[in-house]
């Protein structure tokens, strides 16, 4: 069961669909005017985190992250350009999208953006002015009257005396200021002005573009409606964002609007906030030309407490480079146990209770306890047949590739493996007590090993018919493969 910190009621809440069926999560996505740095990336990459966690726990999921492509950066910075808005914001979201791909970020299942829903913002507009929750001033601006909404403040937990009313005025110009019936209104709908160029539309109030809060409110109501569960952004956007986000979201639509809040905390650098004019906001490609690779920027970013600001530092992806590095000898080593556990016996899977006789070649070796492996020199690439050695370099008694390593007995007569780990074989095979003339064991052999009676053949012989428990091989030593067994080539 999965619990997170819900910014709303402070409190930890389990984390489930309200249908029963799909979680369904809204995530604020970047305002594409520039590259994002890794603070942007924190948030990103710890909502990943989040709906990997919610879908390998078996609970689908329907992620939406919008892009915001009209505001006043990306109008100011393609005019500076001399370019479309549209081929500017086009240009920064395909950035955006392949740094996202080398953090190995999943893409949302759905991606809208503010210019393709001006009409649903506009829709969101008319119904607040309708039921009294915003005005239009003299210039065709509309605001929204946040006294016509008491709850405003319950998110962030804040009362009217401590709104940061500099953030809700959402400023244009100073003359804005005098048009509002209150300095703590905020715009729902910007008139056009002589620095918007040709970034305008058409509305019932007169050409103008939607205020940056509107667009989240409108695109959520179009793909989730009134009601859904999760919404997640970095932490300074509680307020004034997502207040305004559910005041305008509730007084248009009614509902409760998002159940649940999952905010992601600040990343530092070095200590201290990121900063231009400090030269440490840094992008991925930034962090490329110091010799730093995507897959450890993510495991450092990942690697936080999400509610507790992240420090980071360039000595931090050091760290996590060789931490990837051993990582990646695990994989390793686990692959090379698959390729060895895979092919002749596969059917047995499909057969679990039927008997099987293995060949003789394919005898338990008990003395055998972490061994290496020489490759075949017939074989050209793959992994052929092997010849198993004992730590010392010993041939064992009877050699070729060895079975699960041995078997201890247990009270009621019955055989089971040394350790869990030393058994993914046995526990999918059934063995024959033909089988067993070849093992040590079967001709009344003892051996003890870790403290534990090694059983003899009777105690063997009365598991033919059964299958014994056990799970797959876990990585060993620095000897050999890293395994403390492995059997014939091609094995489960």
């Amino acid at each position: 069961m999965l619990h997170l910190y819900d910014t709303r009621t402070r409190k930890a809440q389990e984390i489930s669909p309200m249908d029963g069926k799909t979680l369904r999560f809204y995530c604020c996505g970047p305002t594409v005017y520039a590259p994002a740095h890794i603070g942007n990336f924190r948030t990103f990459i710890m909502q990943d985190v989040f709906r990997r966690v919610v879908e390998l726990g078996g609970t689908a999921t329907t992620h939406v992250r919008n892009l915001t492509d009209v505001d006043d950066k990306t109008i100011r910075d393609s005019r500076k350009a001399a370019v479309t808005l549209e081929e500017f914001t086009a240009a920064w979201a395909d950035k955006f999208h392949r740094d996202c791909q080398a953090l190995n970020c999943l893409p949302p299942h759905v991606e809208p953006s503010a210019v393709a829903h001006i009409p649903e913002q506009i829709e969101m507009v008319k119904a607040l002015v309708e039921k009294g929750h915003a005005y239009p001033s003299e210039d065709g601006s509309v605001y929204f009257r946040i006294s016509s909404f008491p709850e405003y403040g319950s998110l962030s937990h804040l009362d009217k005396r401590e709104l940061d009313l500099g953030k809700t005025a959402n400023a244009r110009s100073n003359a804005d200021e005098y048009e509002k019936d209150s300095v703590a209104d905020f715009v729902l709908w910007k008139s056009r002005r002589p620095e918007d160029g040709d970034n305008y539309w058409p509305s019932p109030w007169g050409e103008g573009r939607p205020g940056w809060h509107l667009e989240c409110s409108a695109m959520i109501h179009k793909y989730f409606g009134n009601d859904f569960d999760l919404h997640s952004g970095g932490v300074d956007l509680v307020f004034p964002h997502h207040e305004n986000e559910v005041a305008q979201s509730r007084c248009a639509c009614g509902g409760g609007f998002a159940r649940l809040w999952f905010h992601i905390a600040h990343l530092l650098v070095d200590g201290g906030k990121m900063s231009k004019s400090l030269g440490n906001m840094y992008t991925l490609e930034d962090l490329a030309k110091l010799g730093h690779k995507a897959e450890a920027v993510r495991y450092v970013l990942a690697g936080g407490y999400y509610r507790r600001p992240l420090n980071f530092t360039l000595s931090s992806l050091e760290d996590a480079k060789a931490a990837l590095n051993r990582m990646a000898k695990f994989d390793a080593q686990l692959r090379a146990a698959a390729e060895l556990h895979r092919g002749p016996h596969r059917e047995l899977q499909e057969q679990p209770g039927a008997p099987v006789h293995l060949p003789r070649e394919s005898g338990f070796c008990p003395e055998q306890e972490r061994v290496r492996y020489r490759r075949d020199p017939d074989r050209q690439g793959g992994r052929g047949p092997q010849e198993v050695l004992h730590r010392d370099g010993r041939r064992p008694e009877h050699s070729g590739s060895p079975g699960p390593r041995f078997y201890r007995h247990k009270k009621g007569g019955r055989s089971l493996p040394v350790s869990g780990r030393s058994a993914s074989y046995a526990a999918r095979v059934p063995f024959h007590p033909e089988c067993l003339r070849h093992h040590p064991a079967g001709r009344g052999e003892e051996r003890s090993t870790g403290g534990s009676a090694h059983a003899g053949g009777t105690a063997l012989a009365g598991q033919a018919e059964q299958g014994l428990g056990g799970s797959r091989p876990s990585p060993g030593g620095s000897d050999g493969p890293g395994l403390d067994h492995q059997g014939p080539e091609g094995w489960l």
